[in-house]
């Protein structure tokens, strides 16, 4: 009996502590993976693992043309966001690598899929990307290392 109910309460803890709410590895569609992180009383967003198929390697598209050469691996997407519990955080701002522009954002956990919205002015004005976690073990990228991919294939 006494086996029965630790199995009943540990399957819930084992599957919250997998999942980690919205902190922790994602990856878009494009095959990149970002990780979420704590930073500091904040939610931050930054590149771990480059896509093959990403159009480039270095921040091509930055406004700031001084920052153009710096690498994509380890950049920064996402920063200021509150977290409103474990599944969702709002009023960050999103960086977008492949068009240079930044935007408003928030993000929700919605079953097992991250939902993350960036738009302008009000969240009505935007567009929602969803994210899944990695398949597989993701080796973070380094500056001399910048398409590590994952072992599910990317």
């Amino acid at each position: 009996m006494r086996l029965v109910l630790m199995l009943l309460f540990s399957a819930p803890a084992a599957a919250y502590a997998q999942s980690g709410g919205i902190l922790g590895q994602w990856e878009d569609p494009g095959g990149s993976v970002l990780a979420i992180v704590r930073c500091g009383k904040d939610v931050c967003i930054r590149i771990d693992a480059i896509s093959p198929r990403a159009p480039a390697l270095t921040d091509i598209h930055n406004p700031d043309r001084s920052l153009r050469s710096r690498p994509l691996c380890g950049l920064e997407i996402g920063r200021g966001f509150q977290m409103t519990g474990d599944r969702q955080a709002q009023d960050g701002t999103l960086y977008d690598p492949k068009s240079g522009n930044t935007y408003h954002g928030q993000m929700k956990m919605v079953g097992g899929e991250l939902h993350l919205r960036g738009y302008i002015g009000f969240s009505i004005f935007g567009r929602t990307e969803i994210w899944r976690r990695p398949a597989g073990e993701v080796r973070a990228c380094t500056a001399d290392r910048q398409t590590p991919g994952h072992s599910a294939g990317l």
